[in-house]
């Protein structure tokens, strides 16, 4: 019988320790093994580059959570994306990627991939046409979505966008750092990749930075597994431990970020000095009706834009106490930025430059009526 999400979050990859029956992981804080004769490898393992049993514990989680035949641990998000598209592109090859991608993604593929020969083109990967216009025949081999996006948040209808990507040879890859596996399954809607950075929600604590993928198909994850250990950017025994811990708890504190969220957009929604709210649960949001077929909930992500533009925003940043300005998102604690001057000032002046009188919060796990008196003294 196939088991519950919570249950496999908190047992997969994680059987008790056969030596003292501890039923947490060890941390397997080493960088070589003791071989038993030349060759001699006691379960695999040689050098920590290669693989480390807390490491593979991780691994072996993020493959059931996602529902994935391997997942493989990266040091950072970029890590992961890095290694994944230097695996799978050669010079000449062309991706699709949203037009309003994370500025660390964008910036991958816009001074780092294409000096080497890789070229990218710009879609609304809520348009599902606009997505298959974009596509090279031939040349096109990766589809790469966000969903929801950073820090708009649209949304892609990931089954759509799989046959558009297949039908023209190329890999769909999905960022689903801001839904979590919790929310929203893209392999099982058809994506052959996930990527997260592990940072965030998988985490969830605010005190470690990791990335994953997870791939359905084993022949591509065996290139996965050859271009990570050769490549060398491995997640680390202590952080892979952290981020297994912050899986266990992932179930119930993406219900509470998806409690205070809602609570949120209901206060921003009413407020004078807010012009528009950005948020996927929303049933005039554009993406409301793909976004309620493929998550089972919308998430603790919300956006919003300021009446009085720039400087407005800034303030708004400037006045929270509770909400603590800084980038990244998904920890425990609630969080707000404005991304045009901080996690996307990367791609001003770019076709992907977002809206100066944009304000993003990653709603966290306090008291909700805590958070509510702070956003709405920091907005009057």
């Amino acid at each position: 019988m196939s088991q519950g999400f919570e249950t496999r979050a908190i047992h997969a990859g994680q059987e008790p320790d056969p030596t003292t029956g501890a039923v947490v992981p060890p941390i397997y804080q080493v960088s070589t093994y003791k071989q038993d004769g030349v060759g001699g490898l006691r379960g695999g393992y040689e050098y920590s580059r290669s693989g480390n049993p807390t490491r593979t514990a991780l691994e072996e989680c993020l493959a059931a959570i996602e529902g994935g035949s391997r997942g493989l641990a990266f040091a950072s998000g970029l890590a992961a994306e890095d290694t994944l598209l230097r695996t799978i592109l050669r010079p000449g090859d062309h991706a699709v990627i949203p037009d309003d991608a994370y500025g660390g993604t964008y910036r991958l593929f816009s001074r780092v991939q294409q000096p080497w020969g890789i070229e990218h083109t710009s879609a609304a990967l809520s348009d599902v046409s606009a997505v298959a216009a974009a596509i090279r025949p031939g040349k096109t081999k990766v589809v790469w979505v966000e969903t929801p996006t950073n820090p708009l948040l649209n949304i892609a209808d990931i089954a759509a966008l799989a046959d558009v990507a297949h039908a023209a040879g190329a890999l769909l890859v999905v960022d689903n750092t801001f839904a979590s596996p919790y929310l929203q399954q893209p392999l099982a809607l058809g994506a052959d990749v996930v990527v997260h950075s592990t940072t965030k929600y998988l985490g969830g604590h605010s005190d470690v930075v990791g990335g994953a993928l997870v791939v359905a198909d084993a022949d591509l994850a065996e290139q996965l597994a050859y271009h990570q250990n050769a490549m060398g950017a491995v997640a680390g025994p202590f952080d892979s431990w952290l981020v297994l811990r912050g899986i266990k708890t992932l179930g119930v504190r993406l219900e509470r970020h998806c409690d205070n969220a809602e609570k949120v957009v209901a206060l921003l929604q009413s407020h004078p000095s807010v012009s528009t709210v950005l948020y996927p649960g929303l049933p005039e949001h554009p993406g409301h009706d793909i976004a309620a077929r493929q998550m089972s909930r919308f998430g603790g992500m919300v956006s919003f834009r300021v009446v009085g533009g720039v400087q407005a925003a800034l303030d708004v940043c400037s006045r929270t106490k509770l909400f603590t300005l800084g980038e990244s998102l998904g920890g425990v604690e609630s969080l707000i930025e404005h991304p045009g001057r901080m996690t996307h000032a990367s791609v001003a002046g770019s076709p992907l430059e977002v809206p100066d009188d944009l304000v993003r919060l990653s709603v966290g796990i306090e008291t909700c009526a805590d958070l509510l008196a702070d956003l709405a003294a920091a907005l009057s």
